[in-house]
């Protein structure tokens, strides 16, 4: 298995999503991650299902080991230091100022190792009016105005996954990436800063063109008119998904599944500007064709059109696809005492080479021995 961050040794102090999802990056890409984690409970997400390994904490954390170090503690700072003067690259999501009560602010660390790469995560950045606030992932996704995007207008109300957070901790591991690329050249070291309101603005950045170029505020139902974009229940109470462009080829492979072939002659549909003006009509004569038959009847009639369509899966059913199948993207690893892990690949392949390989998360502490024997230090109880 090609491992392209071999030989990079990271020291993640992340708690629940987006420090823990850049170690997590790093980490599948080969880098030595070791998770910095408070005795006694560890990451706050390990207990979100009760315990001390919920689905919660196992999403962002595989392929890490684990040493719990309160670095308010001489003898386990001590141990901290080492790892650091050792460490290719730091990460800590916290409040701005937490870092520096936790001996882990950036000043203290570069004195350690100059060439450091120094990952601060936080909600709204380091400095400012709002600097101060607790920031979670709907916080995020609002003030970014991606939440605009989201919500429908009809039922207001959150759905979907923690984007921003997961988001904001892909934006950081790219950042740390350019940063050790800089130093394989200058030998120098970075402190990479990224918040989530500056990451997910950025992320909206089509909404954002769309108001700078022609003052336009997109809303919810913007980018699927324009896309024409669409989801139908079938008769089996399952939903599919179409994606139909501009190609007039889609169209009219569409108007033949459906046995209406001349139903893109109506001047209410015949060209782009017309079914994005009239997309509601659409939505409404399209929604009682496809609740006649079934999904699978649905998707075998619009593939044999070359139609753009999915099934809109659930977690229990896309990973069965067989494509999905045929790509591997379920892999598995089998931890010492908890037995089989499986989770999703990461998607990057190298000279057709797949990451199928990975490591369960750790225990809390699990690591400790070997982490402390290879800092040259006798094994300890923790803190």
């Amino acid at each position: 298995m090609i491992k392209v961050l071999d030989g990079i040794t990271v020291v993640d102090q992340g708690t629940f999503i987006t420090g823990p999802a850049a170690g997590m990056l790093l980490a599948d890409l080969g880098a030595k991650v070791i998770k910095v984690e408070q005795p006694g409970t560890g990451d706050p997400f390990r207990a979100f299902n009760g315990g001390l390994y919920s689905p919660h904490y196992q999403t962002y954390n595989r392929n890490k080991s684990s040493i719990a170090l309160d670095t308010r503690d001489a003898g386990d700072l001590e141990v901290f230091d080492d790892l650091i003067r050792g460490a290719d690259v730091y990460i800590q999501n916290f409040r701005p100022g937490v870092a520096g009560k936790l001996n882990a602010d950036e000043e203290r660390l570069r004195a350690l190792n100059p060439g450091l790469i120094y990952c601060s995560i936080s909600g709204f950045g380091a400095t400012g009016p709002s600097a101060g606030r607790p920031a979670y992932d709907t916080v995020a996704q609002a003030a970014s105005g991606l939440l605009h995007l989201l919500v429908n207008p009809e039922n207001p109300r959150i759905t979907g996954p923690a984007l921003a957070d997961s988001i904001t901790g892909m934006y950081a591991a790219y950042g740390v990436m350019g940063a050790l690329f800089e130093r394989s050249r200058t030998g120098k070291g970075r402190k990479v800063e990224v918040s989530m309101l500056e990451a997910m603005c950025h992320f909206n950045l089509d909404a954002f063109t769309h108001f700078f170029s022609e003052n336009e505020v997109m809303g919810p139902y913007s980018r699927p008119s324009v896309s024409q974009s669409y989801v139908f229940e079938c008769a089996d109470r399952k939903w599919l998904a179409l994606h139909m462009s501009s190609p007039q080829k889609f169209w009219d492979g569409l108007a033949l599944v459906i046995g209406l072939p001349d139903l893109f002659e109506d001047a209410r549909f015949v060209d782009r500007p017309a079914r994005i003006k009239n997309q509601e009509a659409l939505i409404k004569i399209l929604g009682d064709i496809f609740i006649k038959h079934d999904r699978n009847f649905w998707c075998a009639a619009l593939t044999g059109k070359d139609v753009p369509h999915s099934p809109v899966y659930d977690s229990s059913e896309a990973l069965e696809d067989p494509q999905a199948r045929h790509l591997g993207l379920t892999v598995a690893g089998l931890h010492p005492t908890l037995g089989e892990f499986r989770t999703v690949r990461n998607p990057i392949s190298f000279d057709g080479q797949r990451m199928t390989e990975v490591t369960p998360p750790p225990l809390l502490d699990e690591q400790r021995s070997e982490i402390l024997a290879a800092l040259g230090k006798k094994p300890r109880a923790a803190g």
